[in-house]
């Protein structure tokens, strides 16, 4: 990964750093084509800087990782996700005004522990297949 904070994340490293981390994680879902993508990820790194300490900032390219996007029904970006826990609790989908955004950091922030504290745990041993 990078030296930003908000960073791209690689479809190995997407357990560790969204579906495992204990932090509220915020993933955009992107690609390199998308317009409204790439004016918007200058404010998302600004904002990420705000909540460094409490907020996880990701971002993932659908055209590399297309399998992870499809695991949470992504089909148009930018997609925006709010993860706690592990487990994607809040989406929206579109251009949307940094404002916005920062509005959701700041209750993720906020809210991050207790969120967390009610999640239940994900069962990594479960598959679909026995």
């Amino acid at each position: 990964m990078n030296n930003t904070v908000f960073q791209d994340v690689t479809g190995d490293q997407w357990e560790m750093l969204v579906e495992r981390n204990e932090r509220p994680v915020f993933v955009m879902f992107y690609t390199p084509s998308c317009s409204h993508c790439t004016r918007i990820m200058p404010y998302i790194e600004e904002i990420s800087k705000e909540y460094i300490d409490r907020v996880t900032f990701v971002r993932l390219n659908l055209l590399n990782y297309e399998y992870v996007g499809s695991r949470y029904g992504v089909m148009a970006t930018p997609t925006f996700i709010f993860f706690c826990g592990g487990k994607p609790v809040q989406t929206r989908v579109g251009a949307m005004f940094p404002a916005m955004i920062k509005k959701m950091a700041e209750e993720m922030a906020g809210h991050g522990e207790e969120c967390r504290l009610s999640s239940t745990d994900w069962k990594y041993e479960i598959t679909g297949y026995g």
